[in-house]
């Protein structure tokens, strides 16, 4: 998990965010292959994407659809921890206990799992009839 966490780093470095200012980078592994992201602003906010989901997105496009683990990095206080939208995507593509690693800049970590981050997701199966 030490070479996604530095995975997501580099790529917080190339995070697009001239309004808040606050980079954040994360990193996915799907089928032993990595795939970054970072956050990505927009001068209409709601437009913004979170790095989770352009790591996300990246890994699906490349046509994994069961993704195994995710690192997000930040400069924040303790272990950054995501959104509710990025979670309720990684609950989409990734088994509930997939690990997912959380981290800040001082090198604090914190592992944890997808279901321990949206406990009770709505996913696929609570569609079915």
């Amino acid at each position: 998990m030490d070479e996604l966490i530095k995975a997501a780093q580099t790529a917080r470095e190339r995070a697009y965010v001239p309004y808040s200012e606050f980079k954040v980078g994360a990193a996915v592994v799907a089928g032993g292959e990595v795939f970054t992201g970072c956050n990505i602003e927009n001068a209409s906010y709601g437009l913004a994407m979170c790095a989770e989901r352009v790591a996300i997105f990246k890994a699906v496009a490349a046509g994994h659809l069961r993704l195994d683990a995710l690192a997000v990095i930040g400069d924040t206080t303790a272990p950054i921890s995501p959104c509710g939208a990025c979670r309720q995507v990684m609950a989409e593509f990734f088994a509930a206990d997939a690990p997912v690693l959380l981290g800040n800049l001082a090198g604090e970590q914190t592992k944890t799992t997808v279901a321990a981050l949206l406990p009770g997701a709505f996913t696929k199966g609570d569609m079915q009839k």
